[in-house]
């Protein structure tokens, strides 16, 4: 069974860091990528950070880059999400997710994060003023 577990989430002083980390189990995250998104009270979820496995690419979105690092360790089968300078409006609900880098025959993907199949529970980050 296919299953993302992300945790690393907690109560933290606007400036401060916080680690994520999203361990995977049933499959490997070799030849996956692998997406942090998250989602704010009453807002829509947006993605924040995604590693393409195929040519080791990163992305980030605007309002974190410079702030937020992405990385992971193959051998723990784990992504980890380092967030640095932390803002009351990085408070959210963290989650991880996955699919294939490549798709079935005739699947296309319009970006890293495009179609994630395997989703994992979140983890709550709270940032306070």
């Amino acid at each position: 069974e296919v299953q993302l577990q992300a945790s690393g989430g907690g109560l933290v002083q606007s400036g401060g860091y916080l680690r994520l980390s999203c361990a995977g189990s049933g499959f490997n995250f070799d030849g996956h990528n692998i997406a942090w998104f998250r989602q704010a009270p009453g807002k829509e979820r947006e993605v924040v950070s995604c590693i393409n496995s195929g040519d080791n690419s990163k992305y980030y979105a605007d309002s974190v880059k410079g702030r937020f690092t992405m990385s992971g360790d193959s051998a723990k089968n784990t992504v980890y999400l380092q967030m640095n300078s932390l803002k009351p409006e990085d408070t959210a609900v963290y989650f991880c997710a996955a699919r294939p880098s490549v798709g079935p025959p005739g699947k296309t993907y319009s970006s890293c994060y495009d179609g994630m199949d395997f989703w994992g529970r979140g983890t709550l980050v709270t940032v306070s003023s």
